[in-house]
């Protein structure tokens, strides 16, 4: 009896965690932002209200896979769209796994491409799945369940330089050539999300060389909510204009422990400065902003 009884007990418990995780696939109307602690690289998840979800670059390794893990249900297995912001190992590496785990809708990425394996790889695993790749720049919008996202940056001339400069890549691998560290982070994707009024900047690893070429350009809101600091909060990740422009109340910096000396003294000084709260990823772990369209609240995941 005493048998019989733990198997129900048991039983009642494993429903009780279907149920749950069921409950969280309805969509609730609610903007969920992610900024998963994936060590020193980016990795943002994106559930919107209508239930529909985004992924933004993949971190240095497979650390993006736990926290899906932790943000979707377990038995979701599916992406709408993976967003690129630009082909570093530590943006992209994660994302290679991800599309050979997961069902992607699509690929977004900028018209950039890279000599590593890695970027091979990617490249390879997005053939193989047959997932659709849309090459995207200033200037486009994509509404989604309520909530818009629009491109701020590259701009079409920014691209074509890439185009010039043999960074480009239309099909296959063989044709990739090679691109240095700076010339990759001026074609980062920016983009601005907007629900309600609450509103979001990401912005890759774009810095200062090219934040003077979109800085001062339209916006849905005077203000802006979050900012995903640009570059790990490297000295020239942003200028004290442009975080004036943006003046965000929550500053949320991607770093890793072994983070190369990010975020510098100067970038925290400056968002002190301004009393903007800033949250770390390898302090406060995953950080999620989960917004109705009016307000908003953030809680912290720290593992």
């Amino acid at each position: 009896m005493k048998l019989r009884i733990g198997y129900l007990i048991s039983g009642i418990a494993t429903g009780l965690i279907l149920l749950a995780g069921f409950v969280r696939t309805i969509p609730d109307g609610n903007l969920h932002i992610v900024f998963c602690n994936v060590g020193q690289g980016d990795a943002a998840y994106i559930r919107f209200p209508d239930g529909r979800d985004m992924l933004i670059d993949g971190g240095p390794d497979n650390k993006v896979i736990d926290c899906l893990g932790r943000h979707m249900p377990f038995w979701d297995r599916s992406l709408d769209l993976v967003l690129l912001t630009h082909p570093q190992k530590d943006h992209m590496q994660g994302l290679i796994e991800v599309v050979r785990r997961f069902h992607v809708l699509f690929v977004a990425r900028s018209n950039v491409a890279h000599t590593s394996l890695g970027y091979a790889q990617f490249v390879e695993a997005i053939k193989t799945r047959n997932v659709a790749v849309r090459l995207i720049e200033q200037g486009e919008q994509v509404n989604i369940g309520g909530a818009r996202v629009s491109v701020l940056w590259p701009s079409s001339e920014q691209v074509a330089k890439a185009v010039s400069s043999n960074l480009a890549i239309e099909t296959g691998v063989t044709n990739v050539l090679g691109a240095s560290v700076g010339d990759l982070n001026d074609f980062s994707i920016v983009f601005h999300l907007r629900y309600g009024t609450f509103d979001a900047i990401f912005t890759g690893d774009a810095d200062t060389r090219v934040e003077g070429k979109y800085r001062g350009g339209p916006l849905a809101s005077d203000s802006i909510e979050v900012l995903k600091v640009p570059h790990h909060g490297s000295r020239t990740g942003m200028s004290a204009a442009y975080l004036d422009w943006i003046a965000p109340r929550l500053a949320v910096i991607s770093v890793g422990r072994n983070n190369y000396g990010h975020p510098t003294p100067e970038i925290l000084g400056m968002l002190a400065a301004r009393n903007i709260q800033t949250l770390r990823t390898d302090e406060a772990g995953d950080v999620e902003i989960v917004s109705d369209g009016d307000g908003w609240q953030v809680t912290t995941l720290n593992r």
